[in-house]
């Protein structure tokens, strides 16, 4: 159960994220992009996010502490998120023809860093008693 609560997080922290990123705050910018699908294959998403929701969550759940578990989170968050919103800051740019570069990586740069804050700060809060009991890591798998 431990891992489906973690995974379940990631999931909406990104969703609402990523979809407030999108459809909201930035969507001249994905508007101008022309090298995005226009129907995308949702479903892939989702597994995306499942997949990526179960690995942070278990590395959380082997490597978290019991000290100051929201600020242990946050950090962990924002280390993920420096892994994974590195690709979409320097990497998308560098293969893609974006509108422009500049703006590309403030928009991944800013969306990357609330949702992986977010994520950090859920993960923190869901898991201060499992990891202060020591019975985070036995019940990982065991709890799915």
């Amino acid at each position: 159960m431990n891992l489906l609560k973690g995974t379940f997080a990631y999931v909406v922290c990104t969703f609402a994220v990523q979809a407030i990123s999108h459809f909201v705050i930035f969507k001249d910018h994905y508007a101008a992009v022309t090298f995005l699908r226009p129907d995308p294959v949702f479903a892939l998403g989702v597994l995306s996010m499942l997949t990526q929701g179960l690995i942070l969550s278990y590395l959380y759940l082997r490597h978290g502490s019991a000290a100051k578990p929201l600020l242990r989170g946050w950090r962990f968050g924002v280390l993920a998120g420096a892994f994974f919103a590195s690709y979409s800051i320097l990497a998308e740019p560098a293969k893609y023809a974006v509108p422009n570069m500049a703006s590309w990586m403030m928009v991944e740069a800013i969306a990357g860093f609330f949702q992986f804050s977010l994520f950090g700060l859920a993960l923190g809060w869901l898991y201060r008693s499992a990891i202060s009991r020591g019975i985070a890591t036995e019940q990982s798998f065991s709890g799915m």
